[in-house]
Order: structure tokens, then sequence, then C-alpha cells
């Protein structure tokens, strides 16, 4: 048995989720309370013998795949003022908890979700990653999962499945063919969700279906016009996995506050 479970918070998934329900958006206190409760009840449930809140940085820099896709994540929704002026009060509210805080440097909190649950996942030690966000189930591996606190699901191979109808390690290729309308990751005009699909059930990666010599006539015309935005798409999609982590597993070790 796992001597370490390790639980990631995707800490603004949670909070801004927890906030947009708040009928008064500038009680930051309600929020952090609320947000709380919640980490209360994830605790119970997963027992961690480590955990870490994971934030996204403020700055103005937007990270590498802005570069390789200028319009990467354009016209978001920008977190609300009182929320960005409140962020210490919730993270103060997370250590009084026991929970630290980790902030990412330029690179997106995606990314570092990613390094060090694969770290840890990859020792054969359990990780459970808190989020609503379908791009972590790239990672699913025997000792990583995915849990959605909100809709109570675990996001798995049968989940990814009946989603996308690809296999987890197929989804970068996915969203490379089909893109991800929200994060204006364009994929392939003119090959929408059935047709990767069809196409990853034919070919095992986006690779392979650019290297076909017998590709569908319906398609080949529209990938060979767009390779190169097709691989800069799934890059995109794809989670980096080799950030260096400024700290160690015993920094984050859960010893709980007396409440």
């Amino acid at each position: 048995m796992s001597s370490i479970h390790l639980v990631i918070i995707d800490a603004l998934n949670l909070i801004r989720r927890v906030h947009a329900a708040q009928h008064n958006e500038t009680d930051i206190a309600n929020t952090a309370k609320v947000c709380c409760q919640a980490l209360h009840k994830i605790i119970n449930i997963s027992q961690p013998t480590h955990i870490v809140a994971v934030f996204d940085h403020h700055g103005d820099d937007r990270g590498w795949r802005a570069e390789l896709l200028p319009h990467y994540k354009e016209g978001r929704k920008p977190m609300p003022d009182a929320l960005h002026a409140g962020m210490e009060i919730i993270q103060d509210a997370f250590m009084d908890m026991g929970i630290d805080s980790l902030l990412s440097d330029g690179d997106e909190a995606d990314d570092l979700v990613a390094t060090l649950a694969l770290k840890v996942a990859s020792r054969g030690e359990q990780v459970t990653i808190i989020s609503t966000d379908k791009g972590y189930c790239q990672l699913l591996q025997p000792t990583l999962r995915i849990r959605d606190y909100f809709q109570e699901r675990w996001l798995d191979s049968p989940f990814i499945e009946k989603e996308f109808g690809v296999k987890p390690e197929q989804l970068t290729d996915y969203w490379g063919l089909a893109g991800i309308s929200s994060s204006k990751i364009p994929g392939v005009p003119g090959i929408g969700p059935k047709a990767a699909t069809e196409l990853l059930s034919l070919y095992p990666s986006l690779e392979a279906i650019l290297a076909a010599d017998d590709l569908p006539a319906k398609w080949q015309k529209k990938i060979d016009a767009h390779r190169d935005s097709a691989i800069a798409c799934k890059q995109v999609a794809s989670l980096k996995t080799d950030l260096t982590l400024g700290f160690n597993l015993q920094d984050i070790r859960y010893q709980p506050t007396e409440a």
C-alpha cells in the first residue's frame, strides 16, 4: 500500500467557482470560508499525507503557449477585482488549515501541477488532483487520478472514453485535431470532434496521422493544409512535466492545525 498520498488543489479552479456562486462578490471572507469548508471535505475523504494548493501567477506574461498560438486564451473573462485583491486572505485561510500555496512563476499552474503530480506518481505513490479541468486527464495512470469536486465524479479513463471517444494518452492528439474553443486552440478547420475520434481510432496519434499515406481523401486535404497548426495545437494542449520544482515533498507534508 502506498505510504504517500499527495493531494494537489487546482486553487483558482476551486476558488473562482466558489466565488461565482456567492451573492456578494466583494465578500472575500465568505469565499475563503466556503473554500475552506470544501477543503475540509476533500481532506476528510482523501486523507492526504501531503497537500498543496497551486495558483497561477498574476503577471502579464502570457506564457509559452501564447508564443506558439498568439490567440491562446484571448478574451477570457478576467478575475473579478475584489477576488484578485483578496487572494492573500484566501491563501492565509488555506495556510491556517495547514495547506501551503504554490505560485507558478511564468509557467501556467497546470504545468506545475503536472510536473509535481507525475514526479510523485512515477514512484508508485498515490496522487489526486482536485480540478474540473479535463486537461489533466492526459496524465492519468494507475496511481494518478483526477477528482471533480463539484460534480462529485472521477475524471477517469471510462469518463474520457465516453466524453471524447479516445484513450487518455490520445487526448492531446484529439485536441490538436479538434481544438479547444474555450481556450482559442483552433485545431484543424473542418475536423470536428467526430472526425478527430474517428481518425484516432484508425491511427494511434497525430504524428501517425500526419505521416500516413493512406488517409481517406475527405480528410487528407484539410490536414495537409494545416499540419503546422495541428502540431502547435497539440503542443499547447500538452502539459509540461519537466519544470524545476524549488521544494521537496517534506515541505508540503500535511500537518492538521488545531481548529
